[in-house]
C-alpha cells in the first residue's frame, strides 16, 4: 500500500504497515513511538531478523526508502546487517587469503586425502591464489573472485576445480569462525555452470566424444603393444583384459594375488580403491584369466609380494606416465619429419578408452548390467545397491573369460574377413 500519514497516526500499538513495493519495510507502532523496520531472512544462517531504520515522523517515508535500499543492498551482497553491526570492527582483520588456505589445507585436506593427493591440492591452490594471497580474506570482493577464476577460464576444468576448492576453503573458515559469519562466499556464487569443458584439443581439433576402439582397431593395436616397453605393454593389456582403473592396475601388489578353488584372483583392498569412503563398497575382486593371468604370474614371480609395476624412481609407475607415453607415440605428437619412436597405427585414444572399450564389448556379448558394473568396480546405486549384496564372483569369472576369448579371437577374425572381401 502507499504511505498515508493520516493512517499512520491512527495505528494502534502492536499494529504495523507494510509496503508491497518495498519488501520487508514496515512501520511498526508501540505505545510510545512509530518506527521504520526492515525485516529480512539472513543470507548467513537463514534466520529472520529485523533492523531499525529510524522513527517516524523524524525519518520521512522517502528517507526510510533510502535507508531500506542501502541495507537491502548489503543483504543481497551476502552480508547480514544485524550480525555485521554486532561483531567487533577488527574481526577478521589480519587474516589473509594465504592463511585461510593454509588452515584449510592442513586442517581438512591433509586429514582427509592421501598424501600424494593432498600434496597436489596444496601445490595447485597455493599457485593459483598468488594474485590475492596477501589480501584480507574477509574483504575479498565479488569482482576479485571473478577476476581470479576468469583468468583460468582458458582451462575450464581446472578453473572449476579451483572454484570448488576455494569455496570449500571459505566454508571451512566460516565454520571455524576465522572470518565473520556474514562474509560472503563468492566462490559458491559466481560463474556457476559457466566453467564447462569444451573438450581436449587433439591435433588442433576439440574432441568431446567418448572414444571406444572398434574390433578392427583392436586387432591391429593388440599385436602392436609389444612396441611399447614391457611395463607399458603389460599395463595396457591389463586395461583390456580386466577393465580395471588405471590407478588400480599400476598399484597392484603381489600380496593381492590369491589362489582359490575356481582359479587365481586379484583382490584389491577397498582402502586403495576409488570407493574407499563408500560404506556399501567392498574389496574389489578380479578373476585373472588369459593374458591378465600370464602377466600377473610372470611379474609376481619376478617381484614377489611387492608392487608388480615398479620403476627406478617410484614405488610403482604413475598412472599419468602411462598416458603420457601413449600420447608420445600418437602420430600427432611427433614434430614434422620426426621418426625417433614407433608411431601407433591406431590413433586418438587414451589408456582409459581401453577400459571403456572392454565394458562396451561385455555389453555387446550380452553381459548383464549388474555384472558389468561390478567388473568395473562400480557400486550398484540406489535401493538395489542397499538390498542386493550378492558379489557376483561366478559371473565375473564367466564374463571376463568370454571377454578374453573375444579379444584373443579378434586378430584371426579380422584377417579372415579381409581375405573373404578379396
Amino acid at each position: 500500500m502507499k504511505f498515508d500519514a493520516r493512517i499512520a497516526k491512527q495505528l494502534k500499538p502492536g499494529s504495523h504497515l507494510t509496503f508491497a513495493s518495498f519488501p520487508g519495510l514496515r512501520l511498526e507502532v508501540t505505545t510510545s513511538r512509530r518506527s521504520w523496520i526492515y525485516r529480512y531472512k539472513s543470507p548467513v544462517d537463514k534466520c529472520m531478523r529485523q533492523q531499525k531504520l529510524g522513527q517516524w515522523p523524524e525519518m520521512s517515508y522517502a528517507s526510510a526508502i533510502s535507508a531500506w535500499e542501502e541495507i537491502r543492498g548489503q543483504r543481497e551482497a551476502g552480508i547480514d546487517p544485524v550480525l555485521a553491526k554486532k561483531r567487533p570492527k577488527d574481526a577478521g582483520k589480519g587474516y589473509t587469503v594465504m592463511q585461510l588456505c593454509e588452515d584449510f589445507l592442513s586442517g581438512y585436506i591433509d586429514v582427509h586425502r592421501q598424501a600424494d593427493g593432498a600434496r597436489l591440492v596444496r601445490q595447485r591452490m597455493l599457485k593459483k591464489i598468488k594474485p590475492i594471497e596477501k589480501l584480507q580474506a574477509a574483504e575479498i570482493t565479488r569482482m576479485q573472485a571473478f577476476d581470479l577464476l576468469n583468468s583460468e577460464r582458458h582451462a575450464p576444468r581446472n578453473a572449476a576445480v579451483l572454484r570448488s576448492e576455494l569455496g570449500a576453503a571459505w566454508d571451512y573458515a566460516l565454520d571455524a569462525a576465522r572470518i565473520p559469519p556474514e562474509t560472503p562466499n563468492w566462490w559458491r556464487l559466481i560463474m556457476a555452470r559457466q566453467l564447462r569443458s569444451k573438450g581436449r584439443i587433439v591435433a588442433g581439433t576439440r574432441v568431446t566424444e567418448k572414444r571406444i576402439l572398434t574390433d578392427k582397431e583392436l586387432s591391429i593395436l593388440i599385436p602392436w603393444l609389444k612396441n611399447f616397453s614391457p611395463t607399458i605393454a603389460d599395463v595396457l593389456t591389463m586395461y583390456l583384459w580386466t577393465a580395471l582403473r588405471g590407478g588400480e592396475i599400476v598399484a597392484i601388489q603381489g600380496k593381492y594375488i590369491a589362489q582359490e578353488d575356481d582359479g587365481t584372483w586379484l583382490i584389491i583392498p577397498k582402502v586403495t580403491t576409488k570407493n574407499k569412503n563408500r560404506s556399501s563398497a567392498h574389496d574389489h575382486r578380479v578373476p585373472l584369466v588369459g593374458r591378465a593371468l600370464e602377466i600377473i604370474a610372470r611379474r609376481k614371480e619376478e617381484y614377489g609380494d611387492g608392487y608388480l609395476f615398479p620403476t627406478d624412481i617410484h614405488k610403482h609407475i604413475p598412472q599419468k606416465s602411462v598416458q603420457a607415453i601413449v600420447w608420445n607415440h600418437q602420430p600427432y605428437a611427433l614434430d614434422e619429419g620426426q621418426t625417433l619412436r614407433p608411431v601407433l597405427p591406431v590413433s586418438h585414444w587414451s589408456a582409459h578408452d581401453l577400459r571403456r572399450t572392454s565394458r562396451t564389448i561385455l555389453a555387446s556379448l550380452g553381459c548383464p548390467h549388474e555384472v558389468g558394473e561390478v567388473i568395473l568396480g562400480h557400486v550398484i546405486p540406489g535401493v538395489a545397491g542397499v538390498y542386493n549384496k550378492y558379489r557376483y564372483d561366478k559371473e565375473r569369472r564367466e564374463w571376463l573369460t568370454k571377454l578374453s576369448d573375444y579379444l584373443e579371437g579378434l586378430a584371426p577374425k579380422i584377417v579372415q574377413e579381409e581375405a573373404n572381401r578379396k
